[in-house]
């Protein structure tokens, strides 16, 4: 089951534009929504361009050939890199469809990251492409106050949201409680943590909440935590940029999960 997300609307209505090589590339190779249009520029003799024209031809999608500074035109800037989507909105995952694998012993443990009003969407794409490489399988936030999926953090995460389950909800504390019914362990990340990263146990069925970018976890998260982690911290400065710490504390989720394996 998927819900769309509406925002940042193309010229042509209900439907976003995505930009640049990586977001175009792997809308196409996902596949996971409807793609209208490829707009090219500068031709498709250059590898980049060559590769996205035939993945659109394959899937028989419709290539437009553009000027550079038509390109720009048409996406509002220069940040295009020659290439262009017109895609429909982002497909959301509805958290009963996340859930749907529950912890039963016999795979290795499902693992969820749960983002406390992100709301800078190249601090959210960054963290959804991390979340990508590691093995995450899905992300939840609050549908307020949160980065929507918009062509900006598909760009931020090099098309890594267009492979990931992302589930926008009304309350996150709501869905922390119904993520715990269904055996997962809630982790958060806090500052003043009650255990250091590194000492940490995060073998399990996991989710993992990252708090935003100026206030950290809201109390009320962090209250329904099942335990609390702290990056190690020893420089003047006293915090990590959001994703920074994202990648630290997801890097270190994998590698206690990779050394259960072997």
């Amino acid at each position: 089951m998927t819900t769309r997300v509406k925002h940042h609307k193309s010229k042509s209505g209900d439907a976003d534009l995505l930009y640049g090589f990586h977001p175009v590339r792997e809308v196409l190779k996902a596949g996971r929504r409807a793609v209208e249009c490829i707009f090219l520029a500068g031709g498709r003799g250059m590898p980049r361009r060559r590769e996205i024209a035939d993945l659109a031809q394959r899937a028989g999608i419709p290539v437009e050939l553009r000027t550079p500074s038509e390109l720009t035109a048409l996406v509002g800037h220069t940040g295009h890199q020659d290439v262009a989507a017109r895609a429909a909105t982002y497909p959301a995952c509805s958290l009963e469809t996340l859930l749907a694998r529950k912890p039963d012993g016999t795979a290795p443990p499902p693992w969820l990251l749960l983002l406390d009003q992100v709301t800078d969407p190249q601090n959210f794409g960054a963290m959804v492409r991390t979340a990508h490489c590691a093995g995450v399988q899905g992300v939840v936030l609050p549908k307020d106050r949160s980065a929507p999926p918009s062509p900006a953090a598909v760009k931020a995460s090099a098309g890594a949201l267009e492979h990931m389950r992302v589930v926008y909800v009304t309350n996150l504390v709501s869905a922390m409680k119904s993520i715990k019914k269904n055996g997962y362990w809630i982790a958060g990340a806090h500052q003043a943590g009650r255990v250091n990263l590194f000492e940490s146990d995060l073998r399990g069925a996991l989710a993992l909440v990252i708090g935003g970018e100026e206030k950290g976890l809201r109390p009320l998260v962090q209250q329904h935590c099942d335990f609390t982690v702290a990056i190690p911290q020893y420089g003047a400065v006293t915090s990590l940029n959001a994703s920074a710490a994202a990648a630290v504390l997801i890097y270190e989720t994998l590698r206690q999960r990779q050394k259960v394996r072997s």
